[in-house]
């Protein structure tokens, strides 16, 4: 769009829309499009399947399945490499470094770029899940209209999360779930200015469902046998089950990630593709997101799913039939990770669904074994819930996505059983989630805790104070007082030859002698100069800036990197900064 118009069309918007119906257009036109993504993604990638799998059972085209994911990444590398020529990542951690440390802007190129690499990736057998990019490329579609129409932090923020909520309600038709997932995942502060906008992007996207998706359900679930109290227990032992499944899972991606990031691009996408080849050849229900194994368990039509090409098929053996879905439930982790490392563009959530149905079918296939009366319908619904609860640190995303998801309301309250003790179990063991760990190492996480959130948003080279005036180390109190003369600071560093900080001179220490001039060549700097009692690093989170300024109790304190002075940092600067930053953030 031209400037010119643009400019014409933002002076007639603010002469006759108002500011709040404005940013309700705007959050309607990003739920819609965020829905109109998810739409173009799935059914491509369910194109893609029905032409390259044209027989479901894998006989006639197993080899070709080993073949089909290293393609599909392939192509999804070189398009990243050469064509968009940018390795940024396309999930939602990506999203939420860009909501605390690029003002919530995402590049453009997200739009395109996620759903062309999940196309790729998931539609040539790629081992994961479609949200991520989904979400991804909706969250920059709202990001993007923000940039493009002038607005602030704030509203740019929460246009991200209308697209990226309007696209998680068009592809699983959960509006609510959407919502809680902005907050909740995202982390955006649900308040009256929030919620009217959430609420209307999520509706949009659910209407984008609703027109297009009617007959494309992702689980086809009937509660045939409801929630009996008696089995509470049974459901609390799921939680746990589903909580050590869940950190099986992110410590493995981690695990696998780190080993992964030791080879170069290149052997990494053949060493990646090969062993990904392998996994999926042997194991068929690791190819792609894993919807159709998942609706195969619900049904408990589980020799649809043990398919193999390990040349033995022993449906009717208990040993076969453990050995095949725990390996499947191992394999999924490492299937997963493994896609994502080399180049693959996707996400953990279907992963997750897939590791929690298998996880709930096992722990009640296994009670009914030993002579109880269990829905393995029911505790693999609620297994889905437990471990996505874990392995997103999102408790409330996972009841409501699951729910209504499968409209299994009736099993509302097992749900927040399992979900409440897998939560609280991950907790014991892992504070941050697979998406939040390496952004909370790094202290770049925002969270709904406003203090830290605060901290997180403020740079230390916007606090840092520049107009202090040093001092040589080998200078005299005469060179000294010649320069209070013509400083407005009390406080004067002094360095060497080389700008190293070898101290601080304190007005207060030297205001009794400064006047006596008869000591001003014999009294050297080096003997007026204190130790600061804490450095500042060039490249310290704020939070530990505050907590340098708590222990010390100083009201200044020196910056340096590698030795050498750059600036000050006072507290007066840093309660001011912190000040401005909560009225942008915060004011409603």
């Amino acid at each position: 769009m031209p400037k010119s118009l643009l400019l014409r069309l933002l002076i007639w918007r603010k002469n006759n829309i108002s500011q709040r119906n404005y940013i309700l257009i705007l959050s309607a036109i990003a739920g819609l499009t965020g829905g109109l993504i998810a739409l173009i993604l799935k059914t491509s990638v369910f194109y893609l399947h029905s032409v390259l799998l044209r027989n479901e059972s894998f006989d006639e085209y197993n080899l070709l399945v080993f073949v089909y994911p290293f393609v599909g990444i392939s192509i999804v590398f070189l398009f990243l490499k050469f064509i968009v020529r940018d390795q940024i990542k396309h999930n939602i951690a990506s999203i939420l470094y860009a909501i605390s440390k690029r003002n919530s802007l995402i590049q453009a190129h997200k739009i395109f770029s996620s759903i062309i690499g999940g196309i790729f990736t998931a539609g040539f057998g790629g081992s994961i899940g479609l949200e991520s990019p989904i979400i991804s490329s909706g969250a920059a579609i709202g990001s993007n209209i923000g940039k493009i129409l002038k607005l602030n932090y704030k509203e740019i923020t929460l246009l991200l999360a209308c697209g990226a909520a309007g696209a998680i309600s068009a592809i699983f038709h959960t509006p609510l779930a959407a919502i809680i997932f902005a907050v909740e995942v995202l982390l955006i502060d649900l308040n009256r200015f929030n919620l009217i906008p959430l609420l209307t992007a999520s509706v949009c996207g659910a209407i984008i469902t609703n027109v297009f998706f009617q007959d494309e359900i992702l689980f086809e679930f009937v509660l045939k046998d409801p929630y009996t109290v008696k089995h509470t227990i049974f459901y609390i032992i799921l939680g746990i089950i589903s909580g050590l499944t869940s950190i099986y899972f992110t410590k493995t991606f981690f695990k696998v990630e780190r080993i992964a990031n030791k080879f170069d691009s290149v052997k990494r996408l053949f060493l990646g593709g090969v062993v990904l080849g392998v996994m999926i050849f042997l194991f068929p229900p690791l190819y792609g997101e894993g919807y159709q194994t998942i609706k195969a368990i619900f049904a408990e039509n589980y020799s649809v799913v043990m398919k193999t090409n390990l040349g033995v098929n022993y449906n009717n053996s208990y040993l076969f039939f453990y050995l095949f879905f725990i390996t499947l439930l191992l394999l999924k982790a490492f299937a997963t990770t493994i896609t994502l490392s080399i180049g693959g563009v996707g996400g953990v959530i279907a992963p997750s669904l897939f590791s929690g149905a298998i996880a709930g079918m096992l722990f009640s296939h296994t009670l009914n074994l030993l002579g109880f009366n269990i829905s393995e319908g029911n505790f693999a619904l609620v297994g889905m819930a437990g471990v996505l609860s874990g392995v997103l640190h999102a408790p409330l995303t996972s009841i409501f996505l699951i729910a209504e998801t499968t409209k299994g309301y009736g099993l509302i309250v097992p749900l927040m059983i399992s979900t409440i003790v897998s939560f609280i179990t991950v907790k014991i063991f892992e504070p941050n989630s697979i998406f939040t760990v390496q952004l909370a190492k790094r202290g770049e996480l925002i969270t709904h805790h406003k203090d830290k959130a605060i901290l997180t948003f403020m740079k230390l080279k916007s606090v840092i104070e520049n107009d202090f005036t040093t001092i040589h180390v080998d200078s005299t109190l005469g060179d000294l007082v010649h320069k209070i003369s013509k400083s407005k600071r009390n406080i004067f560093p002094v360095v060497d030859d080389d700008n190293v900080l070898i101290g601080l001179i304190l007005m207060n220490d030297i205001r009794e002698i400064m006047f006596e001039q008869n000591i001003y060549d014999e009294t050297l700097v080096s003997n007026l100069m204190i130790l600061p009692p804490a450095y500042i690093g060039l490249n310290d989170t704020m939070k530990e800036v505050i907590e340098k300024f708590e222990k010390s109790e100083a009201w200044n304190l020196p910056v340096i990197e590698n030795a050498k002075y750059i600036g000050m940092v006072s507290k007066s600067k840093l309660f001011s900064a912190y000040r401005n930053l909560l009225l942008e953030i915060s004011d409603e």
